[in-house]
């Protein structure tokens, strides 16, 4: 055995070992009967936009693994985040609720989180094993969940980081500032990321069927791919060579196109990267190549599965924080606005009770609608507050009502005005103090407050000074003609102004309740957290008075 590798088991062993310690004696493990209730794994990919694979239509062969998955369960096609931010989206995944409930709109205020319960609390109360394999970003703690291995962009878990050549592989991640990698990432597959966490996380199934075999288990592995820096090592690096890379939506030269503040982001990421533009091609090519990467180590779970007799008790769900820039417009990263290539996010079901129903795949569907599903899975009730909708009738291939599904909403912002040349705000107010050579989340980027409708092939955004923008994504999926205020598509303009009014006042706080006794009670939707059961009148918009 090669030095490297007895480092790397001995690691693992070591992180088994914390995972599960030995039982005290007399300790025995819960006898809950859990027959009926499945596994969850859910699985995160930072940054990963939607439509990038063969089964969405896309050219290179990305994800293999997902698109079995998807052709065996469901892949909702038209799935889209809260906010097109790491914190915030992830937030609502275990909380069922927007942004303007959950109250955190950016990425440094986790600990602002509101709501009455999350998807972890709710497993616990259902007996379920908890775990957390990867990136947080959330407020969560180790002490929220029985097993804990924390990463991000940088690096793996510090204090249990044993192998002399992960520290190694850490330090020169660190070296990128997250840039993107103009040349094959000089460390094997094994010290990847991806891969550790698979192995993580891998250990964490066998432990707690080991040592919980009553147990179901909820398991969250959070993957940073392929988020920035955009590093791949061999057999990834070329797999996708730059030149095979389609054609992108537009370059800098259309920026006039999005104002002022996209051009203010390009001349700070040329700034502080001049390389970016010149390498756009190898900054998709990496991309690409981290998507194979991931679905790899998703390959290795599903056979893992197989192999211990859990898949066909094992429900699992593959999705993404928000997506990335992509390059359009000479852009990378994401933080400006609510394009399609940063808000539309794969969410892909398979496992346990999912049946493949092709016509369903193209309802509406959110980020938020994670943590309802995964309640009625785990037989809980939806806790008060959640926003999001249960898609469990809809994976099981059951009627549900296409009112409730026939669009979705999504925001950005922090609110107050935009800012503009006439604030003659400097490049620097974009520089990382954690060691990146810019963040592209900013005052500038996130100044003011959008909101943005889709529904059918149209897609309407709105902000806080009456500026709108409309496009219909069939025809122009790049967003480069605005038919908003046409004469021509007033009709279309003013439904989707009302779909979008309806939604905001929808996502709404009703938290805190107040006292809820004969005198005031709340009425909470039913089944499923369902509205549209309730709609009387017929389809929204209608005059009915209440």
């Amino acid at each position: 055995m090669e030095r490297r590798d007895f480092l790397k088991l001995s690691a693992m062993s070591a992180a088994s070992s914390a995972l599960y310690p030995a039982q005290a004696p007399g300790q025995t493990a819960p006898a809950t009967q859990t027959a009926n209730k499945p596994n969850i794994i859910f699985i995160i990919a930072d940054q990963r936009t939607y439509g990038l694979s063969k089964a969405t239509g896309y050219p290179l062969d990305t994800s293999p693994t997902l698109d079995r998955m998807q052709a065996a369960g469901m892949g909702f096609e038209r799935n889209y985040c809260t906010m097109p931010l790491c914190v915030p989206s992830r937030i609502s995944m275990l909380t069922g609720r927007w942004p303007e409930a959950h109250h955190v709109r950016m990425n440094l205020q986790a600990k602002d989180a509101y709501f009455e319960k999350d998807v972890y609390q709710v497993a616990k109360s259902q007996s379920y094993r908890t775990a957390l394999m990867g990136k947080n970003h959330t407020y969560l703690t180790k002490n929220d969940v029985d097993a804990w291995r924390e990463y991000f962009h940088d690096g793996g878990p510090r204090e249990t980081n044993k192998s002399e050549e992960y520290a190694k592989f850490d330090q020169w991640l660190r070296g990128l500032h997250f840039n993107v990698a103009d040349e094959p990432t000089p460390f094997p597959l094994e010290d990847q990321l991806p891969y550790r966490i698979m192995s993580d996380s891998l250990a964490f199934i066998d432990g707690s069927v080991k040592e919980y075999p009553t147990q179901p288990f909820l398991l969250q592995i959070s993957i940073p791919e392929p988020h920035d820096p955009e590093q791949v090592p061999a057999p990834y690096w070329n797999m996708f060579p730059p030149e095979s890379i389609p054609g992108r939506c537009a370059g800098p030269d259309q920026l006039d196109k999005l104002g002022f503040r996209a051009q203010w982001e390009y001349r700070m990421q040329q700034d502080e990267s001049p390389q970016t533009e010149k390498l756009w091609r190898r900054y998709l090519s990496n991309y690409m190549g981290a998507l194979r990467m991931i679905d790899d180590q998703i390959k290795r779970l599903l056979e893992h599965l197989d192999a211990r007799g859990l898949s066909k008790n094992t429900l699992i769900v593959f999705t993404s924080d928000h997506g990335d820039s992509l390059m359009n417009y000479g852009i990378g990263h994401k933080g400006l606005d609510v394009h399609e290539t940063v808000t539309h996010v794969p969410q892909i079901w398979y496992g346990y009770g999912v049946k493949h129903t092709p016509a369903t795949e193209r309802v509406f569907t959110s980020s938020a609608d994670l943590m309802p599903t995964w309640c009625e899975v785990m037989g809980a009730e939806i806790p008060h507050g959640v926003q999001g909708r249960s898609l469990w009738p809809l994976l099981r291939g059951e009627s549900f009502p296409a009112e409730e599904f026939r669009s979705m909403y999504t925001g950005v912002g922090v609110g107050g005005l935009y800012y503009d040349a006439s604030d003659d705000v400097p490049l620097s107010a974009g520089q990382d103090p954690r060691g990146a050579s810019f963040d592209e989340l900013n005052k500038v980027t996130l100044s003011g407050n959008q909101k943005m409708v889709r529904m059918g092939d149209w897609k309407l955004v709105y902000d806080m000074m009456g500026y709108g923008q409309m496009y219909n994504l069939r025809e122009d999926p790049c967003q480069l003609k605005d038919f908003f205020n046409k004469p021509a598509f007033a009709k279309e303009q003013a439904a989707l102004l009302a779909e979008l009014a309806m939604w905001v006042i929808r996502v709404q706080d009703s938290l805190p309740t107040g006292p809820q006794n004969a005198k005031y009670k709340t009425k909470w939707p039913g089944a499923h957290n369902w509205y549209a059961p309730y709609r009387h009148g017929g389809p929204a918009p209608n005059t009915f008075v209440p």
